[in-house]
């Protein structure tokens, strides 16, 4: 599965607590540190933009962005694996920066691993720029990795 996401092919709609069992599943095989599910169901609990995007009515990925006081801040975006490389990391974040935009967001900032260059590009393609490092942020093999602070300052028209 390799092709590009085909306009009108993936859907991207709220997720719902029934929905955590399918996120999980996607998590657990994603993640050698994941999520729980408690996790999850507290972003959805404390209403949370907690998106599922979905192929054939399957979950294939998600996202979620907590905000407030202006800033945004993408918390977890997963594509499952069978479903990598087709657009839809892009299509998911694109969904939750409208959102941002959409709440007034001035600012929208994540963290990704120092290891992982893919996402990265991603996000700098974006228009996401490195603000600073977080040490030791991540759980990893044999101790902590670091975190790369991104940000994207978002532009409203002037009214």
């Amino acid at each position: 599965m390799s092709a590009v996401v085909r306009p009108g092919e993936v859907q991207i709609r709220a997720m719902l607590p029934t929905d955590v069992r399918s996120v999980m599943a996607i998590e657990l095989a994603e993640y050698p540190f994941p999520w729980t599910a408690r996790i999850f169901s507290d972003c959805l609990r404390i209403g949370y933009c907690c998106r599922i995007a979905e192929i054939d009515d399957q979950p294939v990925g998600y996202g979620i962005m907590s905000s407030g006081a202006g800033e945004a801040h993408i918390l977890n975006v997963c594509v499952a694996g069978a479903f990598r490389r087709r657009g839809l990391g892009r299509t998911l974040m694109l969904h939750l920066l409208d959102e941002a935009e959409t709440l007034g967001v001035e600012t929208v900032f994540l963290e990704v691993r120092e290891s992982n260059p893919v996402a990265m590009r991603l996000y700098e393609s974006l228009g996401f720029n490195r603000v600073g490092t977080r040490k030791g942020y991540y759980p990893a093999e044999g101790g902590r990795e670091d975190a790369i602070i991104m940000a994207l300052p978002l532009s409203f028209p002037v009214v």
